[in-house]
């Protein structure tokens, strides 16, 4: 969604690194840890199976072994013994740790503390993330060193970065730069870039950086301005090598018969953010589902490897806005300065609705219907599809907003296993795949790593009973309870419960609503 990459003195000091990891946060890494009894859902998209148990020794998966058949009691006093640790996890099911795409860490002004964003991270299974950028690179590339050492209580952080951040030999306005700067990345800690296409990011800049970050092992992703879409499609710049496009921003645009911009009306400007948001779905009107180059524009991107983060999440707002700005989680979870940040005014990014009117939601409704086409056929069509959820704008939060990215899936028309699958395997495979070497997490197989998400519902059966705000259903007893939410949470062999988490999250948010006088949930 927005720029997070600036390495400025006044935004290095409002970034707040995550604390030490505290003694009693989460249990292992272990020699040997166990978990009895569980469903799996390994992530390929294969069925569930079931029961087995999970062996972990350290932080890998060493050993899957089936624990029984359904409907049967389990083998009693099976191996392996001397576990120092199980999790007796009968009736649960197990998926890999959940790979976010799109992120940033909260920021100035609104979640300094990093610390938020992770915990609600990880107490919704997410277990890898993406920084685009995360934090400014010194920030970032830290906080992926202390995560990776286990230090802090974190997922595996990718740090990417936008051109330009991080160094101080002036601004890039030619392809030598580019490349320059590039170089300069790789040797110092950045993992890919994250481009813009407006303002210094010129084609020339852009393709170069593409091209040399493709010869370094380095990622690539474009959120495709409207300002540079004219100059660069998804369909060009994944022709060049692009890694991932994420947004929608560039598909459409692709496929316009007879121009290569949208029909703006004479008023609109980039920087009015109604304007910028509210015409960006009016693009509906000039495509339709099936349209003469649909499939040959999907065949030719699934052919270049380009992966496709659609991120529809972060824009779900735009179709009906009373719904995501009074979301359950917001009075409990939401912290009164990222509230605060999401008011709508005309000087912060992504709080555009100054008027927001109902034909702007039936536009976005209309687009969504052929965005989500797009991307299930794009998938349909052998393409690989991940999930990033871009939360800490337009009242999107952390955690909840990529479970919410799960549902828009589901919606699009993709089986809840191929829904997991974007989730895991494949958002792993993309994240791994620039360095030249297979994702040693994203799938649970022998020898992978212990990155793992244990739910004591059926996720195939109701995605909502991932939020950590549970689902509500009515028992036979004629009684509203609460079920579902996250049970454990695994990523490299260290198991966090995921209701502690939510707990410490909980804590930040009630300090800040009582240093302003403000009522705390119970």
């Amino acid at each position: 969604m927005a720029h997070q990459g600036s390495d400025a003195p006044a935004a290095r000091q409002t970034y707040i690194p995550a604390p030490a990891r505290r003694a009693g946060e989460g249990y292992g890494p272990y020699p040997l840890m166990v978990i009895r009894g569980v469903t799996l859902i390994d992530g390929t998209g294969a069925p569930p199976t079931g029961p087995v148990d999970i062996v972990i020794e350290n932080d890998r998966i060493t050993d899957i072994v089936q624990a029984g058949w359904p409907g049967m009691p389990e083998r009693l006093n099976r191996p392996p013994h001397g576990a120092v640790h199980e999790i007796d996890a009968r009736g649960m099911y197990v998926m890999p740790g959940f790979v976010d795409a799109h992120v940033h860490a909260g920021g100035p002004g609104k979640a300094p503390e990093m610390e938020y964003a992770y915990k609600l991270w990880l107490a919704h299974g997410v277990t890898t993330v993406r920084g685009v950028s995360l934090a400014p690179h010194a920030i970032a590339r830290s906080e992926r060193d202390r995560s990776a050492r286990g230090e802090i209580v974190a997922p595996r952080i990718y740090n990417y970065q936008t051109m330009g951040s991080g160094w101080n030999r002036g601004r890039i306005h030619d392809a030598a730069k580019a490349r320059e700067w590039v170089r300069w990345g790789a040797a110092n800690g950045i993992d890919g870039i994250k481009f813009f296409i407006r303002g210094d990011e010129t084609p020339e800049t852009v393709l170069a950086a593409i091209d040399e970050a493709n010869k370094l092992g380095m990622g690539t992703v474009a959120h495709i301005a409207q300002p540079g879409v004219a100059q660069l499609n998804a369909e060009q710049l994944a022709e060049a090598g692009l890694g991932t496009i994420t947004h929608f921003y560039g598909h459409f645009e692709s496929l316009l018969a007879g121009r290569e911009i949208q029909n703006y009306p004479v008023d609109y400007n980039f920087l009015d953010e109604q304007k910028r948001f509210g015409e960006a779905a009016e693009i509906w009107r000039q495509v339709d589902v099936g349209m003469p180059g649909w499939d040959e524009y999907l065949k030719t991107q699934v052919e270049t490897g380009v992966a496709f983060d659609p991120t529809m999440t972060i824009y779900a707002a735009s179709r009906d806005l009373m719904r995501a700005r009074n979301a359950p989680w917001h009075d409990i979870y939401t912290l009164p300065t990222l509230k605060d940040y999401f008011q709508s005014t005309r000087d912060n990014h992504g709080s555009y609705f100054f008027d927001w009117t109902t034909q702007n939601e039936v536009s976005w409704r209309r687009f969504y219907d052929r965005f989500m086409h797009l991307v299930n056929d794009y998938k349909r069509a052998g393409g690989r599809v991940t999930i990033g959820s871009d939360s800490g704008f337009i009242w999107k939060l952390f955690g909840f907003g990529y479970i919410e990215e799960m549902e828009l899936l589901q919606e699009a028309g993709f089986h809840p296993l191929e829904v997991v699958r974007a989730a895991t395997m494949d958002g792993a495979s993309v994240l791994a795949e620039p360095s030249g070497k297979p994702a040693d997490f994203g799938i649970v197989r022998i020898g992978m790593s212990a990155d793992l998400v244990i739910v004591p519902e059926n996720p195939l059966a109701n995605f909502k009973t991932l939020y950590g705000t549970g689902h509500e259903r009515l028992s036979p007893e004629n009684r509203i309870e609460k079920v579902g939410g996250v049970k454990w949470t695994i990523t490299r062999g260290v198991a966090y419960d995921a209701e502690a988490l939510l707990a410490d999250v909980k804590a930040m948010v009630d300090e800040q609503k009582t240093a302003r006088g403000q009522p705390v949930q119970p």
